[in-house]
């Protein structure tokens, strides 16, 4: 197993008043896609949003390649190569597809290969090469969740956080994003990946956390937890 890339060490968080996350945590290794499933509520947007420094944690640490980010605003983690696809989509609907991609690519050291990042997406996504002048809201749900992961690959990340990207497509289109996640891996990025549809994520996870009411109830490789009776009869319906 390769080292991690991030690593995560008792963190809690939450709302105000209300806690959340609370003394989780979990590693990420490099080059891989690590999956973490739960049910509404658990926790795994709060971490995602904790993880690209949207929300501060109360306790704990955060660690991204060796360095301490605990602290550290989001663009300061954007630039070091950590981006967050968010659940819901949330491009930008009055700017075309090619200005929220270019949007993306913020960062001094994505702007001097935005170019080149544009035309990967584009490789990835060629619907969002024919749609390029268009309206991005005036794309479908599943193009729309093409151009958020567009969006986000043009920050060059090392780690891409993708919260929930198939939620609400139709199946053909959420095959198609499970995809792009796994040809993503096997081109080197690694990935956390939070996600409803729990069989599909472990069968192309490498390794796996289950997070139940802020904590880090099981974790491990991905087909091993895909055999566990008790993820099988929670999350499978077996």
């Amino acid at each position: 197993m390769n080292e991690p890339l991030l690593t995560v060490e008792k963190i809690t968080a939450g709302y105000g008043a209300i806690t959340i996350l609370r003394g989780l945590s979990l590693a990420v290794p490099a080059g891989s896609i690590t999956a973490l499933i739960g049910a509404n509520g658990a926790g795994k947007t709060t971490l995602m949003r904790v993880l690209a420094g949207l929300v501060a944690p109360d306790a704990g640490t955060i660690r991204f390649d060796g360095s301490d980010i605990t602290r550290s605003p989001s663009h300061r983690r954007v630039a070091a190569g950590l981006a967050l696809v968010p659940e819901g989509r949330q491009v930008f609907p009055y700017l075309s597809v090619a200005d929220n991609l270019r949007l993306g690519a913020w960062a001094a050291s994505a702007r001097t290969e935005a170019a080149a990042s544009t035309a990967r997406v584009f490789a990835l996504f060629p619907r969002l090469d024919e749609r390029r002048a268009q309206a991005a809201g005036s794309l479908s749900g599943g193009e729309q969740q093409m151009l958020a992961v567009g969006r986000g690959l043009m920050a060059k990340p090392r780690l891409l956080l993708l919260d929930e990207p198939t939620l609400g497509l139709a199946p053909q289109m959420a095959r198609m994003i499970f995809d792009t996640v796994r040809h993503l891996r096997d081109d080197g990025m690694t990935i956390l990946i939070a996600e409803q549809d729990v069989r599909t994520t472990l069968a192309i996870a490498d390794g796996a956390y289950v997070i139940e009411s802020g904590r880090i109830k099981k974790e491990g490789a991905a087909a091993t937890l895909r055999d566990d009776p008790d993820i099988r009869s929670a999350y499978l319906g077996l």
